[in-house]
């Protein structure tokens, strides 16, 4: 990755639309791939709702769900305990994504983010306190933990209730994220039912063949 920056990183103060600010901290930050790093820094106020943004799209493809859902986790772990802006341990920081992939995803995105953007605005509450953000992040990473696991449609449903509550976060908006807790919370009940039915199946299996 290049290191010398062609332009200046962006800062954001909370007032561009999500879809936006996506695609400008893919244009602006230098290099062909952009560290997990630079991206968190670039984000600033909005970074830790973006960041699960960012991680949950690319989770849900084949091949990609273990190298976005580990820093996804760490992320929901971070909120969970009341960190106030994500930190990367060296190892992840460095890691990376190809800058035209990351601009394909907000090209992909952008329509039904920029739909969805019209129903968000900033409705402070409960859950946009220091205890929802809690909230979301343990089930952010109860989230990442299932698309972590192998099993037959366990990855959608606890990363749509995700992004709903990403929205929710970005936009400071209580009622969204609320929305977003009861579908993550559903969605992580789902995938959890699905994976130990199969732990069971396998151990049936195994008790039978022995």
């Amino acid at each position: 990755m290049d290191a010398t920056p062609t332009q200046p990183v962006p800062h954001f103060n909370g007032e561009a639309p999500i879809s936006r600010i996506v695609r400008a901290v893919a244009e602006r930050l230098p290099g062909e791939r952009l560290a997990f790093g630079e991206i968190a820094e670039a984000l600033g106020d909005r970074a830790f709702g973006i960041l699960i943004l960012l991680f949950c799209l690319p989770a849900l493809v084949p091949g990609l769900a273990t190298v976005f859902s580990v820093p996804l986790m760490l992320i929901g772990v971070q909120m969970g305990i009341g960190m106030r802006r994500p930190w990367f341990p060296a190892v992840l920081a460095r890691q990376s994504i190809r800058r035209e992939d990351l601009l394909k995803m907000a090209d992909a995105s952008a329509s039904w983010l920029s739909r969805v953007e019209r129903f968000v605005k900033p409705r402070p509450g409960f859950f946009t306190g220091p205890v929802g953000d809690r909230i979301v992040g343990w089930l952010t990473a109860y989230a990442a933990l299932m698309i972590l696991l192998p099993g037959p449609m366990t990855n959608f449903p606890p990363m749509a209730g995700t992004v709903v509550m990403a929205l929710g976060v970005v936009e400071n908006d209580s009622r969204v994220v609320g929305i977003g807790v009861v579908l993550a919370f559903l969605g992580n009940l789902f995938a959890t039912g699905v994976l130990l039915l199969l732990g069971w199946a396998a151990l049936q299996a195994l008790l039978w063949v022995l």
